[in-house]
């Protein structure tokens, strides 16, 4: 299935235009694009999105601005989504696989999903005509993505006059289309465990942190630790630089002992995990002040996020459910899960306010097991075109001649 001559390559005025779809998704910014239409070799299709992008097209270049393409500096906004549909048990389901791009390097990472950005995926493909949602009505649309293997389902709807519904959250103003997105079986997205080192609690440079691995392998820390509170603003965080370190320093050990790997199943070095703007992600934690059971300052590992990133939100929820864990240890008012699938709510205070994420899960045998974890975001197409690769190479321009 391919969308209208609207949404094709073309050429124009001697140049190749790529179609993009410039989204938001939660408090995340990026790209979509028809994966049909991108070239199949891996460093054609990498110097594509540099160029979308304004990224450097090769090497480092600190302080790049991306004044030639649709990045905007932080990792939160360089990503970009390949997008494609499949058939699967009989149904229709999309396909998302997503590039983690920064702006001062030409590397890309491949490795984790954006639970943010994926909320923009239903809003597109209703743009783009593959799907339809009746007046009065909603429709679920699978997700498959192909870094993680992660099944989601994206849950959109209209109202009775015909609009989409809408709906606001932390981080964003204003109310705009609504998406509920559930994650399937979402434990071990990366290492296969909910415990990637096998503890509940381990012990990095004298800190406590729990290794968890729900939708993304995240290393959760006592802000106590670091004699934090985790309800410092970002620009007293990141001003840090003592902080920075020491965080750095736990999480690539952590990393380390989780086994986490690179796209091409090799395990990370410490120095990838130095540098690695995906994973593992990292936060801290502390008791909730407000409305919240836990309050959080999540890293995506390079930059603080500016709120709470959702699959890190459903990592952090299911965390704070695993008896004796550096999330459970702080969080207050929290049901206990019982012998059956239930959901059971987790409000995380975060810069922005506050993420509410339900878990649906049990206790087993002294385990916890996840079945389903959901959250509410709000999506935008911010617009819809063609991008003129000025600078594509011989190469690429064959591969996308129409």
């Amino acid at each position: 299935m391919l969308p209208s001559v609207e949404f094709q390559p073309r050429l124009r005025d001697g140049l190749i235009e790529f179609p993009v779809h410039h989204v938001r998704g939660g408090t995340s910014t990026g790209l979509v694009l028809w994966e049909p239409f991108a070239p199949r070799e891996p460093e054609l299709r990498e110097e594509l999105l540099r160029h979308l992008m304004g990224v450097p097209l090769s090497g480092t270049h600190p302080g790049n601005r991306q004044i030639t393409g649709l990045g905007r500096g932080a990792p939160t906004s360089n990503k970009v989504f390949f997008a494609d549909w499949e058939t699967h048990a009989g149904a229709g389901r999309l396909v998302s696989t997503l590039a983690q791009l920064a702006g001062d390097h030409a590397a890309i990472d491949w490795s984790v999903n954006c639970g943010n950005l994926s909320s923009a995926l239903p809003l597109w493909a209703l743009d783009v005509g593959l799907v339809s949602v009746a007046a009065g009505e909603t429709a679920d649309i699978s997700i498959r993505n192909s870094n993680t293997g992660v099944i989601s389902t994206g849950r959109i709807g209209r109202g009775a006059d015909g609009a989409l519904v809408r709906a606001s959250i932390p981080g964003v103003d204003g109310e705009f289309p609504s998406v509920d997105l559930f994650l399937h079986h979402p434990v071990g997205a990366k290492t296969g465990q909910l415990l990637p080192t096998g503890q509940v609690v381990d012990l990095i440079d004298g800190r406590a942190v729990s290794c968890v691995d729900v939708a993304v392998p995240m290393v959760i820390a006592l802000a106590s630790d670091f004699g934090k509170t985790a309800h410092e603003s970002l620009a007293e965080l990141q001003s840090d630089h003592a902080f920075m370190s020491q965080l750095r320093d736990v999480w690539v050990a952590a990393g380390l002992r989780m086994g986490l790997r690179r796209r091409d199943g090799e395990l990370m070095s410490a120095d990838e995990l130095a540098r690695s703007e995906t994973q593992p992600k990292v936060c801290i934690v502390g008791p909730p002040k407000g409305d919240g059971n836990i309050a959080v300052r999540y890293f995506t590992p390079q930059s603080l996020h500016a709120s709470m990133a959702v699959s890190g939100g459903c990592c952090l929820a299911a965390a704070a459910l695993i008896p004796g864990s550096v999330a459970w240890q702080v969080a207050k008012g929290l049901d206990a899960p019982s012998g059956e699938f239930a959901d059971i709510e987790v409000a995380i205070e975060n810069p922005a306010g506050i993420l509410t994420t339900t878990v649906v899960a049990r206790e087993c045998e002294g385990r916890l097991e996840v079945d389903s974890a959901a959250y509410r975001r709000t999506a935008q197409v911010l617009l819809r075109g063609h991008v003129p690769l000025y600078r594509a190479s011989p190469q690429l321009i064959a591969a996308l001649r129409p």
